[in-house]
This record gives C-alpha cells, sequence and structure tokens, in this order.
C-alpha cells in the first residue's frame, strides 16, 4: 500500500519511544511505501487534496531516523492510507486539517478517522461516559469553577485543549491561586478550563491503556517523579509494566464499540486508579513501551486492523 504520515517533523523523533515512528516502521517492515508530510503542507488545491512532502524509509539510527527523497507535491486521493499523526494543541489549525482529510474518504482511509478526531477530542469524549470519570466541570465561568472547588476540595485544572501535562495545576483545599491561574488562562485563551477531582491513585500510577479498533492490548503505568502530580513521560513520568485490571477491561468494554464504529483504530486512554480520565484519539503515544514490557507486536496489531479494513 501507499502510506502518508501527516506529522510533526520526523528528524526530531526518538526512535526508541515516538509511536508513528514505529508505526512507519512496521509499515516499511511489511512492505508498504512511505511518504511524509507535515501539517503546514496539506492544501486544498483546486478540487484535490494535495500535500507537499518526501518520500521516506526509516531507519532505527539515533538522530537520523529517516531517509527523506526530494520534496515533491502529491494528490492523497492516490495513497490508500494516510495517518493523522500531528500532536495537539488541538487548535483551528488542527480543526482544519480534519476538514480538508474529510475529503479524502471514502477512497483512501485516514486514521485516524478524521471527522470522529474533531468532534470527539480527549478530554471531551469522556462526557459520553460519566459513570466510568470523577466528577468534571468544563466553564470559562470562575464561579462555576469556584463552586466545584468548594463541592471538591481538591481538585485538578487544565487546558480543555492541552496535551503532554502542559498547564496542569493541582489546587488543594488550601491553595490560594484559583483566581490567578484563572487569570494566566483565559489572559492568553478564549477557550474554556477542564477541572476534575483530584484523584490520590495518581501518586502510584496514571495507566495507559492502549485500543486497537476498540479491544484493549495492553497497557504501561506512568508513574509520576518525586514530588510531581503529573504522569505524563514528557514531564518525566517514569513507564512501568502493568497488566489489565478488571475495572480497565469493563472500561473499555463501555467505549470499545463506540471507537471501532467511529473509525478510531489506534487509541490511548487514561485510567487512574478506578476512573478514565481521558481518552486520547489525536496521537496517543505508548506503542514502544509498551511492546518492550509485553514482549507483543502492537504496531503489527495497528497495522493488521488496517488492512482488515482496506480489504
Amino acid at each position: 500500500m501507499k502510506i502518508a504520515f501527516q506529522m510533526d517533523p520526523i528528524g526530531s523523533v526518538d526512535i526508541n519511544a515516538d509511536s508513528s515512528f514505529r508505526l512507519a516502521e512496521e509499515a516499511q517492515a511489511r512492505g508498504h511505501s512511505l511518504f511524509f508530510y507535515g501539517p503546514d503542507h496539506l492544501a486544498y488545491d483546486e478540487g484535490r487534496i494535495t500535500a507537499r512532502g518526501h518520500d521516506m524509509q526509516v531507519q532505527r539510527v539515533a538522530g537520523d531516523p529517516a531517509i527523506l527523497g526530494p520534496r515533491r507535491s502529491v494528490d492523497l486521493s492516490e495513497f490508500d492510507v494516510v495517518w493523522l499523526r500531528q500532536d495537539p494543541p488541538f487548535d483551528m489549525h488542527y480543526i482544519t486539517s480534519t476538514h480538508l482529510l474529510d475529503r479524502l474518504a471514502p477512497t483512501t482511509l485516514v486514521v485516524n478517522d478524521p471527522f470522529w478526531v474533531r468532534n470527539y477530542p480527549e478530554k471531551l469524549l469522556v462526557l459520553d461516559f460519566p459513570h466510568l470519570t470523577p466528577p468534571t466541570t468544563i466553564a470559562r465561568d470562575l464561579d462555576t469553577i469556584r463552586a466545584f472547588k468548594a463541592r471538591h476540595g481538591d481538585i485538578i485544572l487544565k487546558p480543555l485543549y492541552g496535551n503532554g501535562g502542559a498547564g496542569v495545576f493541582r489546587l488543594d483545599e488550601n491553595d490560594r491561586n484559583l483566581s490567578s491561574l484563572y487569570e494566566l488562562f483565559t489572559g492568553f485563551s478564549r477557550e474554556p478550563l477542564i477541572v476534575q477531582k483530584f484523584l490520590p491513585a495518581v501518586s502510584k500510577g496514571d495507566k495507559r491503556v492502549i485500543l486497537v479498533d476498540g479491544e484493549p492490548v495492553g497497557a504501561i503505568n506512568r508513574v509520576p517523579a518525586a514530588g510531581e502530580t503529573r504522569s505524563n513521560m514528557h514531564v518525566g513520568g517514569r513507564p512501568e509494566k502493568v497488566g489489565l485490571t478488571d475495572r480497565d477491561r469493563e472500561i473499555c468494554a463501555a467505549i470499545g464499540p463506540l471507537l471501532r464504529e467511529k473509525g478510531q483504530v489506534f487509541v490511548g486512554i487514561d485510567v487512574i486508579g478506578e476512573w478514565l480520565t481521558e481518552i486520547n484519539v489525536t496521537s496517543p503515544t505508548g506503542i514502544q513501551e509498551l511492546e518492550r514490557f509485553d514482549g507483543v507486536n502492537i504496531a503489527g496489531k495497528i497495522w493488521d486492523a488496517i488492512e482488515a479494513r482496506r480489504g
């Protein structure tokens, strides 16, 4: 198959951690051809969806992960699969990309399905499953956020469309910084904030469960560094081997059919203790860590699902 990757610069990826690199590596091993382009080089051009980028061969060489051919323009409708793998922020640039990629259906399979990536951003899709999630509010109104904090005391405040642990704050019962943080966030963004009840179980880890076509294939535990609330590996979280619990499987059974129906082939959910906190569909990570811990070819399972969809 002809495979295109819409992603951030390939040259800067960590070959031992990046999930997009691992997906490209597995595709190449299966004999598929690869093309790379950045989101800034996607275009609607007189009825065609085009991209300017490079034919690509990936290689497991630190600091030199890909050999790129000369830049050229392609019609993406001529590709079998396009991977939407650019990282958030989930802003209007990202949303516009999903609108353009929508136009490739049904000729080209876009993974994950851009229509539902747009309509199911990570911190909003969980609202469909309130029985699985901790107490949550999404608001730009300070009085609403204050009332939530008064009810729950110890809370987590974060940007609605952030990622990688950036801008995540814990405000306990004695904290006096809510108004200042509110002023900070609303001073540079018109987006609402998301607030959740703090879950003390995060000290034991924030579990990333990987689902392929709606089915769980494994999990890793991300343990916060000493003195940290955030467990994201971008900010020093430590990955650990972990199995799936009955509660994890219950969560996956509840959300999996919807993910599969909406073309969300590769999804990473976050579970703290007994609670689902995020459903990551834009550019989830964790493949390589899970493969090392469990000795399972997760990238292969993802490509099996894609090849089955392509028939």
